[in-house]
């Protein structure tokens, strides 16, 4: 796999104070990565050191040259006075048209461009979000908390979504999360950080490790393995349940034979 980024033996210090300290990790093409762990535990700060917002304290940074990020941010503040719609807000990203169009087409809100950013819904702030992050045409996707605010169906929606954007566009995806529950289920890799990085690896191997049990406890896990079963079932970007085999049709409309095999799987 192409490496887009990598750190080593990274750490921050503010004020005197620790913020992270000898953080190890790789970011690679196509591959989703998640950072998870309490608050406090330096996720954001890692972030802005990845993104090279923040120097590092500490050990090496690498980035692959002339590296494209897409970032999208936990939240957004307008403010209510402005207009400003979600054509305007997307257009004040500095995209070309085309590659604008083509991130509208993944995250279908063309049909929100004339809306004022004001009143969205929270999943809608974070898919107009999302779509200026995939203008800029990204090899790595950083996405902070991307569906906070939104419901779970949402949540389902987008997780799937940005499973299908790593899938075709072949771009790294970061994603920032404290929800263990459906986040774990749509990840590569899973990062555990509290200042330093207690463990990593595949989700399932990391919720059973000690350290990631002292952070979230037993319950945690239990309550994972509730998430991580098959689906037999789709969503759209609505939270409607749809067709696995034609995901612009919704389950009752798809043909009876793909019926059968839904209600079977």
């Amino acid at each position: 796999m192409t490496r887009l980024i990598e750190a080593k033996n990274i750490g921050l210090t503010l004020a005197d104070r620790t913020i992270l300290e000898g953080v190890n990790l790789q970011l690679h093409a196509g591959k989703i990565t998640t950072l998870i762990g309490p608050n406090g535990a330096g996720k954001t700060s890692l972030v802005r050191l990845l993104l090279g917002l923040q120097p590092a304290s500490q050990g090496e940074l690498w980035r692959k040259p002339s590296l494209r990020i897409g970032y999208m941010p936990q939240k957004l503040h307008i403010d209510a006075s402005l207009p400003l719609t979600v054509q305007r807000f997307l257009q004040l990203g500095g995209a070309g048209a085309a590659a604008l169009k083509n991130a509208l087409s993944l995250t279908g809100i063309a049909h929100l461009l004339a809306s004022p950013m004001q009143r969205l819904s929270g999943g809608e702030v974070q898919r107009v979000l999302l779509t200026r992050a995939l203008a800029r045409e990204p090899q790595l996707l950083v996405l902070d908390e991307p569906v906070q605010g939104v419901d779970v169906n949402g949540q389902v929606a987008l997780y799937d979504l940005i499973d299908r954007i790593r899938a075709q566009q072949g771009c790294g995806v970061l994603m920032v999360s404290h929800d263990l529950h459906l986040v774990m289920a749509h990840t590569d890799e899973v990062i555990c950080l509290n200042q330093h990085v207690c463990c990593h690896g595949h989700p399932e191997s990391v919720t059973s490790d000690p350290a990631y049990l002292a952070l979230f406890g037993a319950k945690a896990a239990q309550t994972l393995a509730v998430y991580t079963h098959h689906h037999d079932h789709k969503h759209n970007l609505h939270g409607d349940v749809v067709c696995n085999h034609d995901h612009s049709l919704p389950l009752e409309d798809c043909p009876p034979a793909a019926q059968k095999d839904e209600s079977n799987a």
